[in-house]
């Protein structure tokens, strides 16, 4: 079984920055798409950023410009990047990969176990 370990998560002013970090605990066969998720106090969990396999990235309308999402294929890991933060990003941010742990398996979705995120002064 994959377990993906986040960090990097913390509290920060508002206009401060963030890295979070998100690896697999063990080798990926194949991982079609990274992303990023949070779910704020009261709120849905909603997609912040996604990367394809190919580097296509997407972002929420809220966060484009902010941040930047990137990954390395090789240690199977995906990264976000948050500048300029501000309150309303406050949340819990969970990394999701979609991916295969072997060739013969199913692709199936893989999800963290959260990172707080609290911008506050």
């Amino acid at each position: 079984q994959v377990q993906l370990v986040e960090s990097g998560g913390g509290l920060v002013q508002p206009g401060g920055s963030l890295r979070l970090s998100c690896a697999a605990s063990r080798s990926m066969s194949s991982i079609s798409a990274m992303g990023w998720y949070r779910q704020g106090p009261g709120k849905q969990r909603e997609l912040v950023a996604s990367i394809t396999s190919g580097g296509t990235e997407n972002y929420a309308e809220s966060v484009k410009g902010r941040f930047a999402i990137s990954r390395d294929n090789p240690k199977n890991t995906v990264f976000l990047q948050m500048h300029s933060l501000k309150p309303e990003d406050t949340a819990v941010y969970y990394c999701n990969f979609k991916g295969k742990t072997a060739p013969w398996r199913a692709s199936g979705d893989y999800w963290g176990q959260g990172t707080q995120v609290t911008v506050s002064s």
